[in-house]
């Protein structure tokens, strides 16, 4: 199983990004996907996740600026983020979860400046 996420990089605050996350070497449609993201210093956290059956779940922090989704068809997840703050600024994670394992990509720099 291999993750390759993109669309990191640096904007401003009150902007957006966009991240997506491309899975290959298994049956996307089974597995539960999510983005985590770990700051300087800080642990690795949970900011949104989406099962096999479409449910989401969003971190407080980020409810009613980041949106998570997935497409089959592409076998890529995204998190769509708006109204982004200096406190999201973190590595990016996308993770599944497939067969009672965890697989994850090597992440991507979000940086929001003020």
């Amino acid at each position: 199983v291999q993750l390759q996420a993109s669309g990191g990089g640096l904007v401003q605050a009150g902007g957006s990004l966009r991240l997506s996350c491309a899975v290959s070497g298994m049956v996307f449609s089974f597995g539960d996907m999510a983005w985590y993201r770990q700051a300087p210093g800080d642990e690795r956290e949970l900011v949104a996740s989406v099962t096999t059956g479409g449910s989401t779940n969003l971190a407080d922090s980020v409810k009613g600026r980041f949106t998570i989704s997935r497409d089959s068809a592409k076998r890529t997840v995204y998190l769509q983020m708006s109204g982004l703050k200096p406190e999201d600024t973190a590595i990016y994670y996308c993770r599944v979860r497939y067969r009672n394992m965890d697989y994850w990509g090597k992440g991507t720099q979000v940086t929001v400046s003020s």
